[in-house]
């Protein structure tokens, strides 16, 4: 506890503040019968009017006690090393006392002298001691500065991790941020990053993007992990209504959270879903997008039972109308539930999730003819496909969770959950443009797919010292298991334009039968353990996982046709060196993992089954955290081996390098000013090739630079108004091996406006957003396969959030 000393006559600190210590410390002088505390119950009906900047939470919360005119005592440990965003405007005190701790773990408790202490959050207070913030692996780090960017993510087996203690380069972007970016999709947000480039097309159908130039979710099989684990978020496009936190770990995952489904290697995504707050939350969205795209959101948390254990969040939406690209309509229904269970050893989770999306001309991404130009994109309102296209995607998935501690040492959890997806859709497939005038040519068809996902795991985090040494060891078992079934039958050809669209007649194509195609088995077991020493200023994270793959193919008559049987161990080695407590410097070696060809029976060697390839990636990196914001800066290395067949013959002869430097900042720069931006620097290169002639040539869709710089800035004039403006640049990217066809660099601005401010005594806040201001044509990015896609046209965003 603080302990009691007399208030030297000469204190040197501002007459308001020696009286809140002088307070503080008789309260700690106090009986101990007068330090039973209970939750707080502040006062909910004197609104008053803070200005108080950014800083250090004990520091905030002692300005806010003067102001507010309470006696607020506590153990300085329990704020060491954490933030306030400050608060700025008119509040009750409870309504302040919450904001100010929003991401802490830390509760505001009542003593029965009527003064107040601090606690760690669903804890009770000791007669004597007060214990330090939770550290529950399932906790959520607490936000920097401007609560855009959390100060920790989820590391895979890991658990939670401070990006100053974290020996990778993380991203993990708030609520907060999603909903003043009025960001719909987990596409929409990443935009934000320098390190992540959305390949999937406005209006389109499916999301998918290049980490450090490499491709992720391009399959059929999703690569964004929920809550940690694969197999649960929605399969080809994730929403953000139900998101607390997108996270993005970049480089490989394997050992954090084994091998990804459709063997990326970029990075990690991962959706932290929306739990039970402390406070009750009654909260509704109206959202509106050009044309008519009108929406409604509402979100609501309740905590229930004996010490409020008991949680559970709903999240419901939906959105209908023409969309700002011709001929389009797009209807979405989202639901989520939440239940937990928090307990003093055992923690428990449910997640259910329910996603439709129905489009009427869905856009598609194009190919192009070998030997043509590419020639300039057309607005990005012009559309291609067929007003009598259409796309259907529902999906479902579940996941239980729980934590137990055995001790205050040793933690054992678990998972369990699946998910289902169902595709229907009826449309021109991929446009090839087929001369410089922009003529195209398309296969309508009609297709079917359903893709079932399973994932269970098991594990336990072991906190132990051997000496000086400090030790945090974390063990899992996994298994993932997915089935893909596909049908597809296609129409005869239809010509269009991308810049004039001729309408074509629907073709008459029968609905196909859905087949099981394949289906694949991921298992394995993984151990790691991060040592500390010299007071946690010096840590090495070392770990292995096995990893086994298995995998069956199947004919239209249900027979298998290949199988593929085979593993890999894959290690992980890790370093933080913080020579200072605001600085940390880090080395990283990590594989990826990526299923092994089977030769084609095409090749002379047809059956012959491959070793899965590894991935390496190397790193090193300095982080500075300068209090109100932080910056980064990261230079890795990955090399990615892939198979070819040349000359009859098919073997694994191909390597991509890409080399890169990674700056990014993000936080409160002057009172009132937030950037959050980065640049990243690509040299990528074909560095083993069966083409001789494109050896030492760029890799498909992997620009040189790339650039995002978002900035907030909260005008004195009028109080609660803040202005927005953004900008993307993306330099120029080839669309095949040979470098013969590029896409040109591109840059878009987006500008918007947010007014916070209480209507009834209700929060409310109204956002406005115009994406691409200056209306800018351009391709925007390109899958692995050659495909790229139209760039957004001018967008109006507008939305308004009530809390009730």
């Amino acid at each position: 506890m603080l302990v009691a000393r007399p208030l030297r006559p000469d204190c040197p600190l501002k007459p308001a503040i020696c009286s809140a210590l002088l307070s503080l410390a008789l309260v700690c002088a106090a009986s101990p019968q007068a330090l039973a505390a209970v939750p707080v119950q502040l006062d909910s009906a004197v609104v008053r009017s803070y200005n108080i900047a950014p800083g250090p939470l004990g520091a905030t919360l002692s300005s806010f006690a003067v102001d507010a005119g309470i006696a607020l005592s506590f153990q300085p440990s329990v704020t060491e090393g954490l933030m306030s965003p400050g608060l700025y405007g008119k509040y009750s005190t409870q309504e302040a006392s919450t904001r100010l701790l929003a991401g802490s773990g830390l509760d505001m408790l009542a003593r029965s002298d009527g003064s107040y202490t601090l606690a760690p959050r669903s804890l009770t207070l000791s007669e004597t001691t007060i214990g330090g913030i939770d550290k529950s692996s399932d906790s959520l780090p607490a936000v920097y500065s401007g609560n855009q960017v959390a100060q920790g993510g989820r590391l895979g087996m890991l658990g939670n991790t401070d990006v100053m203690d974290a020996p990778f380069s993380v991203s993990s972007y708030t609520s907060e941020m999603i909903k003043d970016q009025q960001a719909v999709t987990v596409g929409d947000l990443l935009e934000r990053d320098s390190s992540v480039r959305s390949t999937g097309q406005t209006g389109g159908i499916v999301d998918s993007f290049f980490i450090r130039g490499f491709p992720v979710g391009e399959g059929n099989l999703g690569e964004i992990a929920f809550d940690g684990v694969y197999g649960v978020a929605p399969n080809y496009r994730v929403f953000t209504e139900f998101a607390e936190r997108i996270e993005v770990v970049k480089g490989p995952g394997a050992l954090l959270y084994g091998m990804s489904p459709n063997s990326a290697v970029g990075g990690v995504i991962n959706v932290v879903p929306k739990r039970s707050l402390d406070e009750d939350l009654t909260r509704f969205t109206a959202s509106y997008a050009m044309n008519t795209q009108l929406g409604g959101h509402f979100d609501l948390s309740r905590r229930f039972g004996p010490e409020r254990r008991f949680g559970v969040r709903i999240n419901g939406s939906t959105q209908q109308g023409n969309t700002a690209i011709d001929e389009q309509s797009r209807n979405v229904d989202i639901g989520a539930i939440s239940f937990d269970y928090q307990g003093d050893r055992l923690r428990t989770t449910l997640d259910l999730l329910s996603q439709k999306e129905k489009i009427d001309a869905a856009s598609r991404p194009f190919l192009i003819a070998s030997g043509v130009d590419i020639p300039s994109a057309a607005n990005g309102r012009t559309n291609v496909s067929q007003d009598w296209g259409w796309s259907r995607t529902r999906d479902k998935s579940a996941l239980l969770g729980g934590e137990y501690d055995l001790n205050d040492d040793l933690t054992i959890f678990a998972h369990a959950g699946a998910g289902r997806s169902n595709v229907a859709r009826m449309s021109d497939q991929t446009p090839t443009i087929i001369n410089a005038a922009g003529d195209t040519s398309s296969i309508p068809g009609y297709y079917k797919f359903e893709v079932e996902r399973y994932t269970i795991d098991a594990g336990a985090r072991l906190r132990f010292d051997t000496g000086p040494i400090s030790h945090s060891t974390a063990l899992q078992v996994t298994r993932y298991r997915d089935e893909l079934s596909r049908g597809i039958i296609s129409g005869p050809a239809i010509l269009s334009n991308i810049y004039h669209p001729i309408d074509r007649p629907k073709p008459d194509i029968p609905t196909p039968d859905a087949l099981k195609v394949s289906e694949t088995e991921l298992s394995g077991v993984a151990v790691a353990d991060t040592l500390s020493v010299l007071d946690e200023r010096l840590k090495v994270t070392a770990g292995l996982r096995k990893q086994n793959i298995k995998s069956d193919n199947y004919n239209p008559a249900g027979v298998v046709t290949t199988s593929y049987d085979d593993g890999k161990t894959t290690p992980l080695f890790g370093a933080v060196v913080k020579p200072w407590d605001h600085v940390s410097f880090y080395y990283n070696y990590i594989e990826g993992l990526s299923k092994g060809d089977i030769a084609p029976s095409t090749a002379s060697n047809a059956g012959e089954i491959f070793a899965p390839y590894v991935s390496r990636q190397h790193e090193v990196g300095v982080k500075v955290d300068y209090g109100t914001f932080t910056s980064t800066l990261a230079l890795f290395q990955i090399k990615k081996p892939s198979g070819e067949q040349t000359s009859g013959v098919f073997s694994v002869q191909g390597e991509q390098r890409n080399r890169g430097v990674e700056l990014n900042m993000f936080g409160e720069v002057a009172k009132g000013t937030r950037l959050l931006g980065g640049v990243t620097l690509l040299d990528a290169e074909l560095t083993k090739t069966g083409v001789a002639a494109n050896r030492g040539n760029k890799p498909v869709g992997v620009p040189e630079v790339q650039a995002n710089l978002w900035a907030e800035w909260d005008t004195p004039q009028v109080e609660g108004l803040t202005l927005t403006s953004g900008a993307i640049f993306t330099g120029s990217q080839y669309v095949n091996q040979a470098n013969t066809q590029e896409l040109d660099a591109w840059t878009r601005f987006d500008v918007g406006a947010r007014y916070a401010t209480r209507i009834a005594e209700r929060p409310t806040t109204f956002r406005a957003t115009v994406q691409n201001v200056f209306d800018r044509e351009y391709w925007s990015g390109v899958a692995s396969y050659g495909a790229f896609s139209q760039g957004s046209p001018r967008t109006l965003l507008l939305s308004a959030t009530v809390d009730f």
